[in-house]
């Protein structure tokens, strides 16, 4: 009975409908997640060739220096979880965190000269 083409072409319809549903929702690249009561003036600031023994809190610790940080999260390998030497940090007061990238670009920090700009993608806008 369930093989009857027309339960087939239900089945498949009810699928599709679900699928299509979650891709509205959620995208081609996932979720997005966003704080409420975000006020959208928080700088992302891109912080590239980091030290691979740089932790975030590390990293978050130099730019508190400059004024308040929201997140500071480092990008590692899926399947390693080592540093690919680069990483991100939010700072919700502008003025801070063009202070931060001026003091911190070219900066010598564990042997390397830290890269610091804004970032340049706003996916989350």
């Amino acid at each position: 009975m369930l093989t009857n083409p027309m339960y087939i072409g239900i089945g498949a319809g009810v699928v599709g409908l679900i699928f299509g549903l979650a891709f509205a929702k959620f995208g081609r690249r996932g979720a997005r997640f966003s704080v409420s009561g975000d006020d959208g003036d928080c700088v992302e600031i891109y912080v590239g060739n980091l030290s691979y023994d740089m932790s975030e809190a590390q990293m978050r610790k130099e730019f508190e220096k400059y004024g308040a940080v929201k997140s500071a999260r480092i990008i590692t390998n899926r399947f390693n979880h080592k540093s690919k030497g680069f990483g991100f940090v939010e700072m919700p007061n502008r003025p801070e965190a063009e202070a931060a990238i001026r003091a911190l670009h070219d900066r010598d920090i564990l042997g390397r000269k830290l890269r610091v700009n804004e970032a340049k993608n706003k996916s989350r806008e």
